[in-house]
Formats: C-alpha cells, sequence, structure tokens
C-alpha cells in the first residue's frame, strides 16, 4: 500500500521525477563505465604477454626488465650473450624460447628483432596466439613484420618498404643502405605488438655492422647482396622469452639464471612482474573510483535538493493524509520509500544505458583501441557500487522525511499570506 502511494505521488510530479531519476541514471552509468573499464583495463594489462613462464634479461629490475622486453619502453643496461642465450635454450627443461633485439626505431615506432618463434609461442589476453591481417611471417632476411598500429598510422601494406633507423631519438641516424620489406601485417591484439615493428634478428644483426659506437663506419657499409656474405649470427639479444614443457619446472630454471655463472641474469615471471608495475600505476586507478563515486554524491545531492524544493509545496497534501489517519511514522515512511524508489528507477536505467552503450561501442573500443569491453553479468564490484547507490538513495530520504515528520498539522492547513 506505501508503495502503492509513493508511485501515485512520483506520478503526479512526473516531470520533476523523471529528471531526477535521469541524473541518478547519468551518475550511476558513469560510476559503472568507470568500474568496468577500470576492471578489463586491469585485465587487458594482465594479459599483454600469457603463455611465457619466464622473461630473462640483463640483471636490473623486474619491473624495467617487463617494460623494455614487453611493452617496449625505456632500453635494458646491458644485453645479454648470445652464448647464454644458446646454452639455457637447450636446457632439457625448456620447450622454446623467443630471442628479441631492441634498439633501434621506425617513424617514432620501436623495432624488434626476433625469429620466426616469436609468431609461433608468443601468446596474448587468454593464451590467444598472434594472427595475420596479411601476408605471412619472416621468410628472407630483410623481411618484417608489423603490427597493426604501424600499419594504420604509416599507411603501410604489404611490399611496402621501409627504412630502419639507427636508435629511437628523432636524430638518428637512418640505415638506408639495408632497407627492409614488409610481408606481414599483424591482426590487432590491444598489446604493444600492435605499434612494434618486427625484422629477422639476421637482419637486425646486418643493418649494424659497419656501425661503432653508434657511428657509421662508411668503408664497412653493406648492401643487400653483400650483406648474405658476413656471419650474421648476434653476439648480443636484448632480452628473451621462455616456455617451459613443465610449469613446475620454471621455479627452478628461474632460480638457475638468476645464478648463471657466465654472467648477471635476471628471470622474472610475467605475471608476478605485471602486478607490481600494476600496482605502479594504482594511483590512477584509485582516482577513478574518486571522481566516479563524487559523480554519483552529486547525483543523490540532486535527488535531495530536488526532494526538499518540494516538500514545501507538499505540506497541505502532507496534511491532508494526516487528517484521514495517517500517522507521523507513515509520512516519514512516505518520504523515505519515495527517495529509495527515485534510487532504485535511477539505477535501473543507469545500468540498461551503459550496457546498451557497452553493446553499442564494443566492437568499436576493441578494433579502435584494443579495449575489450565484455558484455557480462555484473561483477562482484559492480553490484557493490549498485547497492550502495540504493542505500544511499534510501538514507538521504530521511532528511526530508524528518522534515516533514515534523511538520504539525495544523501549519499544513493554514493559511500564510
Amino acid at each position: 500500500m506505501l508503495i502503492k502511494i509513493a508511485l501515485e505521488s512520483l506520478f503526479s510530479r512526473r516531470v520533476s521525477a523523471m529528471l531526477t531519476i535521469a541524473g541518478i541514471a547519468i551518475s550511476v552509468a558513469l560510476l559503472v563505465a568507470v568500474e568496468k573499464i577500470r576492471v578489463d583495463a586491469h585485465t587487458s594489462f594482465a594479459n599483454t604477454i600469457s603463455g611465457t613462464d619466464l622473461v630473462v634479461g640483463a640483471r636490473s629490475g623486474s619491473v624495467q626488465l617487463l617494460l623494455y622486453s614487453v611493452f617496449r619502453i625505456g632500453n635494458a643496461t646491458n644485453n645479454v650473450g648470445w652464448d647464454s642465450f644458446k646454452k639455457i635454450s637447450a636446457h632439457p627443461a625448456v620447450a622454446w624460447a623467443i630471442p628479441i633485439a631492441l634498439g633501434d626505431s621506425h617513424r617514432g615506432f620501436r623495432v624488434m628483432g626476433t625469429t620466426n618463434a616469436y609468431f609461433e609461442h608468443f601468446h596474448y589476453g587468454n593464451r590467444k596466439p598472434l594472427e595475420f591481417d596479411q601476408g605471412a611471417p619472416f621468410e628472407g632476411i630483410f623481411d618484417a613484420v608489423i603490427g597493426a598500429d604501424v600499419a594504420k598510422a604509416l599507411g603501410y601494406t604489404v611490399g611496402q618498404k621501409l627504412v630502419v633507423a639507427h636508435g629511437t631519438t628523432s636524430a638518428a641516424l637512418e640505415h638506408a643502405n639495408l632497407p627492409f620489406h614488409v610481408v606481414g601485417i599483424l591482426k590487432r591484439t590491444g598489446t604493444p605488438v600492435d605499434r612494434t615493428v618486427h625484422v629477422t634478428l639476421a637482419g637486425f644483426e646486418a643493418i649494424h655492422v659497419g656501425w661503432e659506437s653508434g657511428t657509421l663506419i662508411t668503408s664497412r657499409t653493406l648492401t643487400p647482396e653483400t650483406a648474405l656474405e658476413h656471419d650474421l649470427e648476434p653476439k648480443t639479444i636484448t632480452a628473451f622469452f621462455l616456455g617451459m614443457k613443465r610449469r613446475v619446472d620454471t621455479f627452478q630454471i628461474q632460480r638457475a639464471i638468476n645464478e648463471f655463472p657466465d654472467e648477471p641474469l635476471l628471470a622474472v615471471l610475467p605475471g608476478v612482474a605485471l602486478q607490481e608495475l600494476w600496482d605502479l600505476v594504482g594511483v590512477g586507478e584509485r582516482a577513478l573510483l574518486v571522481v566516479g563515486a563524487m559523480v554519483v554524491f552529486s547525483g543523490l545531492t540532486g535527488m535531495l535538493i530536488g526532494i526538499l524544493s518540494t516538500l514545501n509545496e507538499r505540506r497541505r497534501e502532507i496534511a491532508i493524509l494526516r487528517s484521514v489517519g495517517a500517522r507521523p511514522a507513515h509520512i516519514f515512511a512516505l518520504l523515505v520509500a519515495e527517495s529509495t524508489l527515485l534510487g532504485v528507477g535511477g539505477t535501473v536505467l543507469g545500468v540498461a544505458l551503459i550496457y546498451l552503450a557497452m553493446f553499442a561501442l564494443g566492437p568499436y573500443l576493441a578494433t579502435q583501441y584494443g579495449l575489450d569491453i565484455a558484455l557480462e553479468v555484473p561483477s562482484r564490484g559492480i553490484v557493490t557500487i549498485l547497492a550502495a547507490v540504493v542505500g544511499g538513495s534510501f538514507l538521504v530520504g530521511f532528511i526530508p522525511a524528518w522534515l516533514a515528520y515534523r511538520h504539525s498539522l495544523s501549519d499544513g492547513l493554514s493559511i500564510r499570506l
């Protein structure tokens, strides 16, 4: 009975009620969107690399190793000897190994030297393999495979010639004598792979023949034809990824690499290092939640102001209800019920709006920004947020309800001049 009266009361003031519901809905939609993006961004971040048991590089810090080897940010403090790589990758417990060499760039994108093992064994997300949108993996020494963002930004297609620059600065000298040719374009992954130019490890070594301390010795400049005459086995690499035959051997191999006698190396578990890195940038994540909470608070405050602004106009209505037998407690409960119904209506509408937006924009976000927004049952965090909004609207109703409770019958029926 109380809910029916509250609904009829709201319907009689349907314009202001709908505006209040719309304000709460927008607030709820924004907060749910923030929470959804926060959780999915964390998941996407954690899934930047998967299926790799160890990332190995020169001894430094786990976060630094992850930044330059996986995210292509920064540079290594030192390189890893090729002999060390061959010795470790030949261990009976190791199933596969992917060498990578960094340090050069192409028009603002990082260049990475590697082998076809990279396209075969590197995974991201929930163990998703790399797939080609066009072309195929390396065949020749001067072949290149580019990520989706590189292809889109530079307008490259299969067969395009590209020249790698020595270093990563805008003033870097180019290896113009040994150009690469695009033989493949990878499908979008939403990871740093999209922003990477992949070249063969032998080709990466070839373009650095004749360079000493960053300076080109012109008398030793190679051409694509004469490059094959040189020994293009690398002396050093930047880092490498390892996959184990059995996951239980991971910690044993990690300990052996960290105690490697030939040179100081560091082996890290990608998942652990990713969590450490996420903890460093977690302040932004918390800031998003604070902003979202402030938006919801402003929505509830708007609802409170809307109810209070009509409370004086409803004194006669309240007095009539009391004259026909309604007790002060009934009036109190009526105002609380109205605010709760407004909160529930705004919450339901807000959830409907955000899920409709995710359904419509989900494919675009995944394609353009690599942000995979999953349409799924609301998580515990989102349910907690929705319950908090409804609970907040319930508590907010206590303020106007208490003021209405104190209104006297004579005050409501009296004529004000």
